[in-house]
């Protein structure tokens, strides 16, 4: 219970540290067409379903990982509400998702970046409720299917665990933007110039988020390794 909450406390810290005023880069409301908007929320259909019955048994399972979920959810919250402006008037934002994949795999993470994104669309005005299935296929399940691969890759090439957790972070937060960039190419054309656009301000937004989430990481480490051995993490 202790190291329960002391992670609490730790990214509740973090988040007062966060300036909330913020406008995610999100796909907004009534940017796609109906067609895309309904076809991308069938996509991911099958994630977010397979995602609950994983959720039910990992916590019947385990009642401890409760804790983390709450923490995973509430640290993708946090990262993917911040603005960054870009050089183009647009703006880029971190995704926070490579934790709860590292942590629990993409089925579990789909459903947390689920529950982000309508808290975000309803509360913060960030993204949209037509475009949430789109939305739901980049930040919750593509980006996540890549930093759990990426993280697995490494842990069997030998690499320590904050270096798969850094590369793990960071080119899943990469590729939730190549997503977002393929999604508004294919209906806008130029998906090279989407990807441009958020380029400059993306990169540096993904090393900073490798970064920060191997300082979480290790405190969980440190804290909750009973935890992460039972999820087979460490």
């Amino acid at each position: 219970m202790k190291r329960s909450l002391v992670n609490t406390y730790f990214l509740m810290a973090v988040a007062c540290l966060i300036p909330l005023r913020a406008s995610a880069m999100h796909i907004g409301e009534g940017m796609l067409p109906a067609g895309w908007s309904i076809a991308w929320g069938v996509v991911c259909l099958p994630f977010v379903i397979y995602g609950f019955r994983n959720i039910g048994k990992r916590v019947s399972a385990t009642p401890k990982v409760k804790i983390l979920l709450a923490m995973c959810g509430a640290f993708a919250f946090v990262l993917s509400a911040l603005k960054i402006p870009s050089v183009t008037g647009s703006c880029s934002h971190p995704t926070g998702v490579g934790l709860a994949a590292i942590l629990f795999g993409p089925a579990v993470t789909s459903v947390l970046g689920l529950i982000v994104l309508v808290f975000q669309a309803l509360l913060l005005a960030h993204g949209g409720i037509t475009t949430l299935g789109a939305n739901t296929f980049s930040m919750a399940i593509a980006g996540p299917i890549v930093s759990w691969l990426v993280f697995r890759g490494t842990k069997k090439a030998g690499l320590s665990a904050p270096i798969g957790v850094f590369l793990a972070a960071a080119l899943g937060d990469l590729a939730t933007y190549v997503v977002t960039s393929l999604q508004l190419g294919v209906v806008y054309g130029g998906f090279a110039k989407f990807l441009a656009v958020f380029a400059l301000t993306q990169v540096p937004l993904a090393i900073a988020e490798g970064l920060l989430t191997v300082v979480i990481f290790n405190i969980l480490e440190k804290y909750s390794k009973t935890e992460l051995e039972e999820l087979a993490v460490v």
